[in-house]
């Protein structure tokens, strides 16, 4: 599942977690030098792997789970960088504002994200129930809300701003967050 998911998206957001971390590690005075380098350092590397072998440990406790839990964690991934999006100035104020906040349309960009929370709270809750309880997946979907505000709001205020990079990497850490928070409520 994790290498589909990285085929798809090209390593993009992952590429923003470890160039995120880089600069982070880098401090204030470096930051956005760090980020925009190439070159992986030493702490966006292990950001990496950590961040991989969480994903990967909460989904071989899913198990069964898995195929419903990663796609709650991917939806609540893409919604965080709206948040960010909307809240933050672009990082690189000598550079044009990136893609997503220079067409970033409010009520076109997020109808889509209600239309599918609301489809998928309703599947959740009428599915046949399994080895789980139905009901505390939709909780734990709801719960999504949290880290998908949160992350991009600490990286934003940490940052002062937000970036293609740091997009990416609420993206990542956001679906981090929710693979562990499933892991831990339904097993």
């Amino acid at each position: 599942m994790l290498a589909i998911g990285i085929g798809i998206t090209g390593g993009i957001h992952l590429d923003g977690l470890i160039d995120t971390a880089d600069g982070i590690a880098a401090g204030k005075d470096k930051c956005l030098q760090a980020m925009r380098d190439s070159n992986v350092g030493a702490i966006g590397l292990g950001v990496f792997v950590i961040v991989l072998l969480i994903q990967l440990a909460a989904l071989i406790q899913l198990d069964a789970i898995a195929p419903i839990a990663m796609p709650i964690a991917n939806f609540w991934g893409r919604c965080s960088p709206l948040w960010a999006i909307e809240r933050f100035s672009y990082l690189h104020e000598n550079q044009k504002p990136s893609f997503h906040k220079k067409h970033w349309e409010r009520e076109r960009e997020i109808k889509p994200s209600i239309i599918n929370f609301c489809t998928f709270i309703c599947i959740l809750y009428f599915l046949p129930t399994y080895s789980y309880n139905n009901l505390s997946l939709v909780i734990v979907f709801g719960l999504g809300l949290i880290p998908t505000l949160l992350v991009p709001e600490i990286l934003g205020r940490h940052l002062g701003g937000h970036s293609g990079d740091s997009y990416g990497a609420s993206v990542v850490i956001v679906e981090t967050c929710i693979l562990l928070f499933i892991a831990f409520a339904v097993v």
